[in-house]
């Protein structure tokens, strides 16, 4: 089960990243999407940089072993850059609540890639249904038309599921490298690889700065993005996966669409289906059997005392707690 600071960085994780996809929305009326990722990035990772180097020594800013340079990678190019470049643009392809359902498959990918590359993460039977649990709630949360869900445009659905695989990768990879770097650091060395990344790929998509439409609201919409859905965001995330591992982590996207419902509708207007509610409660019981998984029970029940012949007394299989994890 997460302790006090795990769950508050799994909260702050799901709030801001569930802000981005109400940003998001607003912000590409006015900005081509490779090209707005590109600088939500630049602008994270100029704040983020002049933080580290104002806050760290020398010896905490430089990377010294290959699972730092590894970590980096996986931080700035998979879990960073290329899932967010896929996320942006698959939304050009597909509605939101397919969207919301394809990249909410990033908690189950991520144990599959972690049963192959990782040897000390593992799912058990209770964690599968807690798992699945939250699956279902996402989709009760999205209220995904069936119509909808396996017609239209089968681009849209498979670059989008694309990035849901690019951010489970990375995120195993980055805890099968075991970096030495803290997670602050390290996401200072990714953003301007993502940064990077994401200007090749607006060039290459043919985008240009002439197409960005300058107002109030596309300036709100860029500076969430890059400052509370990229600096504060991926702090929380990163420094959670180094907490709880991949696997715990990425069950932030299963509340991602809760939050990103719930401020639609304070931000945007947007209603909130009577099936949404019946969603967030599914996810929360998908939450209640995975904690679960860290109980015993048995340590609920009372201690039982037997008093022998002699007159003295003795505790009787004293029940005790134990931690799956």
């Amino acid at each position: 089960m997460m302790d006090r600071r795990s769950a508050i960085f799994f909260a702050l994780s799901s709030l801001f990243f569930g802000g981005t996809f109400v940003a998001a929305k607003a912000g590409l009326e006015y900005f081509p999407p490779l090209l707005f990722v590109a600088l939500r990035f630049d602008v994270a990772a100029v704040l983020l940089l002049g933080y580290v180097l104002v806050t760290s020594s020398r010896a905490e800013l430089l990377p010294t072993t290959r699972g730092d340079l590894l970590g980096i990678a996986a931080t700035g190019i998979l879990v960073i850059g290329l899932a967010n470049a896929l996320l942006f643009v698959g939304q050009q392809y597909a509605t939101s609540a397919v969207g919301a359902i394809v990249f909410s498959l990033n908690p189950i990918l991520t144990p599959v890639f972690a049963a192959v590359l990782l040897s000390n993460e593992r799912v058990s039977a209770r964690g599968a249904v807690g798992m699945g649990l939250g699956l279902v709630g996402v989709a009760f949360v999205v209220s995904p038309d069936p119509a909808a869900l396996f017609a239209g445009d089968a681009l849209g659905r498979a670059i989008l599921f694309a990035g849901a695989v690019s951010a489970a990768v990375g995120a195993v990879f980055i805890r099968r490298a075991q970096p030495t770097l803290s997670s602050t650091v390290r996401i200072a060395w990714g953003l301007p690889l993502a940064a990077a990344l994401s200007h090749g790929l607006s060039w290459s998509a043919g985008e240009s700065f002439g197409s960005i439409v300058w107002t109030l609201e596309a300036l709100v919409a860029l500076a969430y993005v890059s400052v509370f859905a990229g600096v504060f965001a991926y702090i929380a995330y990163f420094a959670l996966l180094d907490e709880t591992g991949p696997i715990r982590a990425n069950l932030v996207f299963y509340v991602v669409p809760a939050v990103s419902t719930v401020g639609g509708w304070a931000l945007l207007g947007e209603s909130i289906a009577p099936l949404a509610i019946l969603g967030f409660l599914t996810i929360f019981a998908g939450f209640a059997v995975l904690g679960s998984e860290s109980i015993d029970v048995r340590s609920l029940a009372p201690t039982s005392v037997h008093r022998s012949s002699d007159g003295s007394t003795a505790v009787a299989d004293e029940p005790r707690g134990y931690r799956s994890d």
